[in-house]
């Protein structure tokens, strides 16, 4: 169903050291796609695909874009989706390309510079659907943006998603939480000083934090903020794998 997200991957710098490190810190294993022109790898939790994995572009690189993760949103028809989006101020990163078999997809990014691709499934293939609070799967998205109300009004308009709870976080401004159909799947805000650009963050659940946490230490990453309790009871955490790429978990328990 489109304007929902579909899938996510790590663009990074080096791809077996990222692939072992998620695999420890969150449990996945690890295998080439068998797409004949790139080596595209695919992290999966208990014989599903959780998530994907390539060397970061050297157009990206050269665009000063660091090891990221970035999210997949279902489109329709993603020539038209991208065409949206120019039309309502965002850009086209990348354009768009046909996987044969597989899917369509382009990279773009919102008026404010937070980058996302559209995807299209062309696979025939049916693709279970998750709890986001399955162990491996993304639990949480989160925007940094410049201004969040406008960056809602922008996602709000091209996939139709709509407003939960509003929270108060005091000096860091108001945090939106939406949904895109269904439950509340994610929130926005206003971005941190400290966070350089906006930028879409991932949220993999896990069965334990502090376990996690440790892991993330014994394997080279680094904790920037956390753990923290968030309203609902959860516990996450913020960090860097050893390539830079900013990522978070979030559990039901330390």
């Amino acid at each position: 169903m489109g304007g929902k997200f579909c899938w996510v991957e790590l663009l990074t710098s080096d791809v077996d050291a990222a692939q072992a490190f998620y695999s420890h810190v969150i449990g996945w294993t690890g295998d080439k796609s068998g797409l004949a022109d790139r080596d595209y790898r695919v992290f999966s939790q208990d014989g599903h695909g959780a998530a994907g994995l390539l060397l970061l572009p050297e157009q990206a690189k050269a665009h000063g874009a660091p090891p990221h993760w970035l999210s997949y949103i279902a489109a329709e028809d993603v020539d038209a989706g991208a065409e949206k989006i120019l039309a309502s101020g965002g850009r086209v990163l990348r354009p768009a390309e046909t996987l044969p078999g597989v899917g369509r997809f382009t990279v773009v990014a919102d008026p404010q510079g937070a980058p996302f691709a559209l995807w299209k499934d062309l696979s025939g293939q049916s693709h279970p659907e998750f709890s986001p609070m399955s162990p491996g799967r993304v639990g949480w998205y989160e925007l940094y943006a410049d201004d969040s109300e406008k960056a809602f009004g922008f996602y709000a308009e091209q996939f139709g998603w709509t407003k939960g709870d509003a929270l108060d976080m005091g000096p860091m401004g108001i945090y939106q939480l939406f949904a895109t159909g269904g439950e509340a799947v994610g929130g926005m805000m206003r971005r941190p000083d400290a966070v350089p650009r906006p930028f879409w963050n991932v949220y993999f659940t896990v069965p334990s934090l502090d376990a996690a946490i440790e892991r993330i230490g014994e394997s080279g990453g680094r904790i920037l903020n956390g753990p923290n309790q968030v309203p609902g009871g959860s516990w996450i955490v913020q960090a860097l794998d050893p390539q830079g790429a900013l990522f978070s978990l979030v559990s039901a328990k330390r």
